[in-house]
């Protein structure tokens, strides 16, 4: 099945033949060959919530190790919410991209002191948390409240370009979007999207990455020797060691002075440190 772009997007873009052939298709993967994920056994908003901050440029197979731990030190929004940063960022330790640690902190306390400890099923209101952008807000919709919204992630936009633009590059995200909102199954989004994220992990592995064809992508920058690396250094050495000189920071963690003090300053306006007498911390 092919998709010519330039047909106005206010037309049907699929028959519905085209539209059950390819849910039949997508639907008999999945029930053949469907991960059994623990995030998807339940349907809890929490839960759901947890696992997709997680996913969040993490594989799949690091969430599944840290996702029990962490829900079950951490079992709801109070319990986290009422946590020290200090066993937020231990319980985090080895997924990366601690920002999004201190985000669901901040998300539990917001839901506690403000929301009657409920996360509203209301994609706009989901949008006003911190860490969560229009795509996560649709998943957790989706997966937590059944909603039959429209969104993609990098499989699912990989299973659209692969079965609808098979030879070309540069496709758009408005593009598959508009196809994703017609194929959607509206009576079980639950099902759909983790099918669709299924398929899409299967095409990754037999045919390789699909997305550099898609207009959108950036490539990622190494990790090894980035500030995102040394940031994380740093937080790993004082969660283990709390109450660090520069020095002593220098010494053990083994990255210059300059670009330490850079860091730290970085991890003290993000509220993940502090300084008092020359002694850094984790922020509680």
């Amino acid at each position: 099945m092919t998709v010519r772009s330039a047909r106005k997007m206010e037309e049907r873009l699929l028959t519905p033949r085209e539209i059950a052939k390819f849910r039949k298709t997508i639907y008999r993967y999945y029930n053949a060959h469907g991960r059994d994920l623990p995030w998807r056994r339940t349907r809890d908003p929490y839960c759901i919530l947890v696992s997709e901050i997680m996913l969040q440029q993490t594989q799949v197979e690091r969430v599944l190790q840290k996702y029990p731990l962490f829900v079950a030190r951490f079992p709801d929004f109070k319990m986290l919410a009422d946590a020290p940063l200090r066993d937020v960022l231990a319980a985090w330790q080895g997924m990366g991209y601690n920002r999004r640690a201190t985000a669901l902190k901040r998300i539990a306390e917001i839901v506690t002191q403000e929301r009657d400890g409920n996360l509203c099923a209301d994609l706009e209101s989901l949008t006003t948390l911190p860490g969560i952008g229009y795509n996560t807000a649709c998943a957790i919709m989706a997966f937590a409240f059944s909603e039959p919204v429209v969104f993609i992630e990098t499989n699912i936009r990989t299973v659209f370009t692969h079965f609808f633009f098979p030879d070309s590059n540069e496709v758009r995200d408005n593009e598959i979007i508009a196809l994703a909102g017609e194929t959607v199954d509206r009576a079980n989004p639950h099902a759909w999207y983790s099918a669709l994220m299924d398929y899409g992990t299967m095409l990754k592995k037999k045919y390789g990455s699909i997305n550099p064809r898609s207009a959108h992508y950036q490539k990622q920058s190494p990790f090894k020797g980035s500030d995102r690396q040394i940031r994380g250094m740093i937080l790993k050495h004082l969660l283990a060691n709390p109450g660090c000189s520069q020095p002593d920071i220098v010494q053990n963690v083994g990255i210059g002075a300059e670009r330490l003090k850079q860091a730290l300053r970085s991890l003290q306006a993000e509220g993940f440190v502090r300084e008092k007498g020359g002694v850094y911390s984790i922020a509680d």
